[in-house]
């Protein structure tokens, strides 16, 4: 690990080469990110009651599914693109080990929510966060955000955690913005998320076969390559709807979260690998630290965007120390 940043140049070599890759290759294969509540169809948690998996219906009639285990600080988990609940998988079983209460919901039109065919942005992501937060009451809660989760994260914290929140930590996030423009130059190019939903709507199959690749690094010398990792991460995303999975390419990286960084006062941890090839670090992780007003950025050599499944046992402990400091 290392508390060292890019320099300006070299971040912006970093972003172009990415760039490049993904407009290159016709496969794309070398870019991606990741009234009152309903009531809902199984009782709400008790502390110290046995919790499985269930599911609670938003004002707008959709289907949030989640699962929630033990007892305790609550950790919430928000994942990224186009995944579900269950790419948290290493970090819910080491946190509910440890005395908390864990919960990780699927975004609507991700995993096994309702297929939305509208609500598919960062404003309506938070709002259904709101919603299951107030349906199973929970205070003091740490929100953890990986990807699109961690704009999901900030957005939430912002606009409605007030009260609510403890701590927010965005691991490979996508704030504060994606996609380049005049006000953000370091960003990524639209054609390289046009590329994205191209290849989606073309042969969205083939396309989930192609992104873990880079994800969790495994075209970099040396890597550890695991088929099981690669095939659960499309399982996860041909489990969502395609329409859902299609808007939230928009979500991710058009939506400016400045305004939202600025606003959150919790202590913030930010957790980026610098071989991030998904989310390049300079663009995110190096600019967020600069708008929160109580945050700490830890920084990974040679990790990718994955990183919690790739190194579940360094993140898993970091993310422990920062939640009992």
């Amino acid at each position: 690990m290392s508390d060292t940043h890019e320099t300006p140049s070299s971040s912006r070599r970093q972003m172009l080469k990415v760039s490049a890759t993904v407009l290159a290759a016709s496969s794309l294969s070398g870019m991606v990110v990741g009234g009152s509540v309903a009531q809902a169809a199984t009782a709400p948690h008790t502390a110290g009651e046995p919790t499985d998996m269930t599911s609670f219906t938003t004002t707008d009639g959709t289907k949030i599914f989640y699962k929630d285990w033990g007892s305790g600080q609550p950790i919430v988990f928000h994942h990224g693109w186009p995944l579900s609940a269950d790419d948290w998988d290493a970090q819910m079983l080491f946190f509910v080990s440890k005395g908390y209460r864990v919960i990780a919901h699927d975004r609507r039109g991700h995993g096994r929510s309702t297929q939305t065919a509208t609500g598919n942005d960062m404003d309506t992501y938070a709002v259904d966060v709101a919603e299951l937060v107030a349906h199973l009451k929970l205070t003091n809660a740490v929100h953890i955000g990986h990807s699109t989760g961690g704009g999901e994260v900030a957005r939430y914290v912002a606009r409605h955690g007030a009260g609510r929140v403890a701590k927010a930590v965005l691991i490979g996030a996508v704030p504060p913005i994606m996609v380049k423009s005049a006000a953000n130059p370091g960003g990524l190019p639209m054609e390289v998320f046009d590329g994205f939903r191209s290849a989606l709507a073309a042969n969205r199959a083939q396309f989930y076969t192609e992104v873990p690749i880079p994800f969790y690094g495994y075209n970099r010398e040396g890597a550890k390559v695991s088929e099981g990792v690669k095939g659960n991460w499309w399982r996860q995303g041909m489990i969502g709807g395609a329409k859902a999975q299609y808007d939230c390419i928009k979500a991710f990286s058009e939506t400016d979260f400045t305004e939202d960084l600025k606003k959150i006062t919790v202590p913030v941890l930010i957790l980026h690998g610098d071989d991030d090839q998904i989310v390049p670090i300079a663009d995110s992780a190096e600019l967020s630290i600069k708008l929160v007003k109580n945050g700490t950025l830890k920084v990974y050599k040679g990790y990718p965007h994955g990183m919690c499944t790739t190194h579940p046992e360094v993140i898993n402990e970091d993310l422990l120390a920062f939640i009992k400091r």
